[in-house]
């Protein structure tokens, strides 16, 4: 577990100075075109072949990370936090500039909402909630899972959160086939999620309270066991208030109210991203002691 620490903070500090491989060459486009191939193949709107599907797919990730077997370029493929920041830099830019279709077009690369009726409030909460839900799935997660299961614990962790992203939908085509991966991810996450309010905690210690408070208070209330936990514990450092009605798929969702500050601003949009960069070098610094101290 000690190498793995320092390959998981090593490749933290790929990602965050590279980014990730350019669209044409990333294996997860690989990845999605064999998943998709299975999925025609497999599919019956039922949770056995969406059971067969998860499986098949998280043991591919994992087969990967078996074959990369270094650590670090392992949890550089597998953690996204560069392009993360990129997203949420791009859509706050367009809001900056009065550009709101252009905001809403970039929008679902951050998030799954429906951006069609949103505002620039809406779109920079939304921008927000993606960054703070993100710092889980992008960051603390694949890093997370190099340290414990190492290479293969990055990608296979990859694997099913693009497995979640691809099936794991409430809609008719979905509702019982990505139950699976959907599941999956969710307990893959829990822990995560869990540590990133404690990191957001860490480097806003004046909010520490405020951050536990939401997290034990309002993120129960969310329908996702993990979003609600990042979102609370960024909502509260950043004093202000996220949730309220959002739209998925034309539905209306009456989504809890997270923190208790203010609408947020493009200024709280850049502060979600300096949290988030924080949580990152906060990860890293703890994974290099873990190291370090592993050699006493």
């Amino acid at each position: 577990m000690r190498r793995a620490a320092r390959g998981a903070a090593l490749g933290l500090g790929i990602d965050a100075i590279f980014g990730e491989p350019p669209d044409a060459l990333h294996p997860l486009r690989a990845y999605g075109a064999v998943m998709g191939a299975v999925e025609r193949v497999v599919y019956r709107d039922a949770v056995g072949p969406g059971a067969l599907y998860a499986a098949l797919g998280l043991g591919l990730g994992a087969l990967a990370g078996w074959a990369v077997r270094a650590v670090a370029p392992a949890t550089a493929l597998a953690v996204g936090g560069r392009a993360l920041d990129a997203a949420a830099r791009d859509v706050g830019a367009a809001v900056a500039a009065g550009d709101l279709s252009r905001a809403r077009a970039l929008v679902p690369a951050l998030v799954g909402r429906d951006p069609s009726s949103l505002d620039g409030p809406g779109l920079v909460r939304a921008a927000i909630e993606s960054v703070a839900e993100n710092a889980v799935d992008a960051i603390v997660a694949p890093a997370l899972a190099a340290v414990v299961l190492g290479a293969p614990g990055a990608l296979g962790y990859r694997a099913l959160n693009t497995l979640d992203a691809m099936v794991g939908h409430t809609n008719a085509r979905y509702a019982h086939f990505g139950t699976p991966s959907a599941r999956l991810d969710d307990v893959a996450n829990w822990v995560p999620a869990r540590v990133t309010a404690a990191l957001v905690a860490l480097v806003r210690p004046r909010s520490a309270r405020a951050v536990a408070r939401a997290v034990r208070v309002q993120a129960p209330a969310h329908p996702s066991p993990n979003a609600g936990v990042a979102e609370a514990a960024f909502a509260a450092a950043l004093g202000v208030r996220l949730g309220g009605p959002t739209v998925y798929a034309g539905v209306t969702e009456a989504r809890p109210v997270l923190g208790c500050g203010r609408v947020p601003t493009l200024e709280d949009l850049a502060a979600a991203r300096r949290l988030c960069r924080d949580v990152t070098i906060a990860l890293a610094a703890l994974l290099v002691a873990l190291w370090v101290g592993g050699r006493r």
